[in-house]
């Protein structure tokens, strides 16, 4: 009952003379997808090479022995092809096998052929819309024509055939038939005017699409249509006039609402209102703006009101939308509407004419001082009160406020170093209120300038210095002046010899250097010296403020570069030294400080105890070599030459044994070696010379190698008083020897029993 397939020879050639023969070429075979009845023979395939049944067939490919697997097989001894499975178009639309021809023994008969299998296809596939719900947006009022979205869909058939051709409809859409749709493109636009959003704002189509050019299977699916608002609705309040109240003497309050009705979309600038006042609030006390919720205009104050100045406004208000109207929109019947505002009127607090009031005053005014009169208004004219006046912030209790008429005066002197000065400014708080009930206040702040009052003469800065002997040396003394007033009563200053002695200008002038400075010069070469002059000082203030006041000025030797030479080298570099005489009494002071104690200290033990002057020369053992002073400044324990404390005993002796006839001993622990002779040096014949002349000496004294150490006795550094023990300087030690008790001494050993018997009470 099966269909007997057609034969095909794909092997077999047909003889031609003086041609090459060709294999045939062998159309591809069709078979229609779905096809139900399996196995289906296709094709039978013979090779003429070999008698029936001494041939072996075979195929391979895709569906035979490549995925899928199993489509086709083959008859290998007839070489029939058999469909063994249904086909679907939609995953594979061919198939390219191989056709192989084999002996018996597998040896190869013919060379490998191609066999192509088509699969029909059938309109198994319905259309498909590319999304349930279409959505698309126009303006409301557009023409006919205006496109709005387009429908898509799809098939899986061949695209080749009906069975994909496709054509788009609508099925069913709201009222009229406002919308059409591109049968093949499906294209949704407009096709009829009146599309209104106030009136229908969403249009639902129902969609179809069919294959077969409309005739086969179909599909559907839905497109949802919003119109856009437009201006196309005026704004209109819902009543001609309102009525409102509003207090007096306030502001940033609302007052009322004007209610407003617009058809477009809410929330959109078609539908926002916006408010105008047009008339009867000449000095701008009112606004509206808009509640955003609600498209109401809301009236509020927002300059106070005088109930005494107007009892009732009377606005003229209009309204329109933040985005222009449309042009073809009809006009709003109530855009314009009339608001009454009634004053209330309520007990007003006084109104300072200045206020802040600024005043100034002169820095020392004495109490009683009239200052300012802060006085208020009260508004209520209508209204018969008294105001009264008071202090709220006085902080450093300076003024008095008159209850009565608001007259400050001062009740006491304001120190210009007071802290509640802020920049030369006084800050007071009044008050006013008035007698009502309850009463209403007001605040006035009071700013007082303390003025700057010439007061103080400046002064001279430093009050000393010294100058060049040569006029042609140095730059002079630098002069410089200070001033406790504040500017303007300060800087600049003028510097000036004081016309009462005229015989300064002989020998000195001054010349200003800037503002606050001037320079003292020499005219003359005059002595070297203390000098001293009267300089006049006066500031610029309003009136000016003048002192005469003393200088002292130095007149010195100087150097090349033109300052002052300190000391003794600027007597050296003039040829003056110390003389002999000088010299020698310095020397002497110096020799008679150190030696000084021990001899006093034997005198006075000699007067108690005369049978013992002999004792010191008796020691067995020397007492430098038992009270060794370590805080020296010679050489130590070690130093036998620094010095012989053989000096302290016998001074007068040693001085006549060890007198040099020649140069005299070098001491080994000076600072110099040798020193120069000085020559003669003139007495000192000013008081300032003298710490000059005490210090030149010494330095003398200490560089002198033949005198005794200069570092005999030193003052370290300052400890306090209330020392348990006594001074170890046998200086300032001997000058109180004999209230000193030594019999403790007895009780540190031997060496220190010799000492107690020595100074100790007999």
């Amino acid at each position: 009952g099966q269909r007997r397939p057609s034969t095909l020879y794909p092997w077999h050639r047909a003889p031609a003379p003086g041609r090459v023969r060709r294999a045939w070429v062998i159309p591809p075979i069709s078979v229609s997808e779905n096809h139900k009845r399996l196995p289906y023979p296709l094709v039978q395939i013979k090779s003429d090479k070999q008698p029936l049944g001494s041939v072996i067939y075979s195929i391979q490919g895709p569906g035979v022995d490549e995925e899928p697997q199993g489509v086709f097989s083959i008859d290998k001894f007839t070489g029939k092809v058999f469909l063994n499975a249904m086909l679907d178009r939609e995953k594979t639309d061919r198939f390219r096998l191989r056709a192989f021809a084999l002996d018996l023994g597998g040896a190869t008969l013919e060379e490998p052929t191609d066999l192509e299998i088509v699969v029909v296809d059938q309109n198994d596939n319905r259309p498909v819309f590319r999304q349930e719900a279409f959505s698309g947006r126009v303006l409301e009022g557009a023409v006919p024509g205006t496109y709005v979205t387009r429908a898509e869909a799809t098939d899986a058939d061949d695209p080749e055939t009906d069975n994909a051709a496709l054509r788009y409809s609508i099925l069913e859409q709201d009222g009229p038939q406002l919308f059409s749709i591109d049968e093949h493109t499906g294209d949704i636009r407009t096709v009829q005017v009146g599309l209104d959003r106030e009136v229908v704002a969403v249009y639902n189509l129902t969609l179809q699409v069919a294959d077969m050019s409309g005739d086969g299977l179909t599909a559907t699916a839905s497109a949802i249509i919003t119109l856009e608002d437009v201006n196309d609705n005026a704004p209109g309040f819902t009543r001609d006039e309102f009525f409102m109240e509003a207090t007096e003497a306030v502001s940033g309050v609302d007052v009322g609402r004007l209610q407003v009705e617009d058809r477009d979309l809410p929330g959109s600038p078609n539908w926002a209102a916006r408010f105008t006042i047009l008339e009867g609030d000449p000095k701008g006390q009112f606004a509206i703006r808009t509640d955003p919720k609600t498209n109401e205009g809301v009236l509020s104050v927002v300059k106070p009101l005088d109930y005494e100045s107007c009892e009732q406004y009377n606005l003229r208000v209009a309204v329109q939308n933040e985005a222009p109207l449309q042009a073809a929109a009809p006009r709003a019947e109530r855009g314009q509407a009339r608001v009454s505002v009634r004053v209330q009127d309520v007990n007003e607090a006084p109104v300072f004419q200045e206020n802040p009031l600024r005043t100034s005053l002169p820095e020392g005014v004495p109490p009683g001082t009239p200052v300012a009169t802060f006085s208020a208004q009260d508004p209520d004219t209508q209204r018969l009160q008294r105001l009264s006046y008071s202090k709220d912030y006085d902080p450093d209790d300076w003024l008095r406020v008159d209850r009565a008429t608001g007259q400050i005066q001062t009740q006491r002197v304001l120190s210009p170093a007071s802290p509640f000065l802020k920049d030369g400014w006084y800050r007071a708080i009044i008050l006013a209120y008035d007698d009502a009930s309850p009463p209403s206040t007001a605040t006035g702040t009071l700013s007082i300038e303390i003025l700057e009052v010439n007061d103080h003469a400046p002064e001279l800065s430093p009050p000393s210095g010294s100058v060049c002997s040569k006029p042609d040396q140095g730059s002079g003394l630098l002069l410089g002046a200070t001033d406790a007033d504040l500017p303007p009563h300060g800087a600049p200053f003028h510097f000036q010899l004081s016309p009462r002695v005229p015989e300064l200008t002989r020998n000195w002038s001054v010349s200003q250097v800037n503002v606050s400075h001037a320079r003292l010069r020499l005219r003359h070469q005059v002595r070297e010296g203390l000098h001293r002059l009267s300089l006049l000082l006066r500031d610029s203030g309003q009136p000016p403020q003048q002192r005469e006041q003393p200088l002292n000025v130095t007149v010195c030797r100087c150097g090349p570069d033109g300052a002052c030479l300190p000391g003794a080298a600027a007597r050296r570099a003039g040829g003056v030294g110390v003389s002999l005489g000088a010299l020698v009494i310095v020397l002497a002071s110096i020799i008679l400080l150190l030696l000084l104690a021990l001899p006093v200290a034997l005198v006075t033990r000699s007067r108690r105890q005369s049978g013992d002057k002999g004792f010191l020369h008796g020691l067995q053992d020397d007492l430098r070599d038992n009270i060794l002073n370590y805080d020296e400044q010679g050489g130590g324990e070690e130093d036998q030459d620094a010095y012989d404390i053989n000096q302290l005993r016998h001074p007068t002796e040693l001085a006549v044994l060890c007198s040099p006839l020649g140069r005299p001993p070098l001491r080994r622990d000076a600072p110099f070696g040798r020193v120069r002779p000085q020559p003669p040096r003139m007495l000192p014949t000013s008081p300032a010379d003298i710490a000059d002349f005490i210090n030149d000496g010494l330095e003398v004294a200490d560089s002198d190698p033949s005198v005794p150490p200069y570092d005999t006795a030193l003052i370290y550094d300052y400890e306090g008083d209330g020392s348990v023990a006594g001074t170890l300087s046998s200086i300032l030690s001997s000058l109180g020897d004999e209230d000193q008790d030594y019999s403790c001494l007895r009780d540190w050993g031997p060496r220190f029993a010799r000492l107690a018997d020595l100074y100790g009470p007999p």
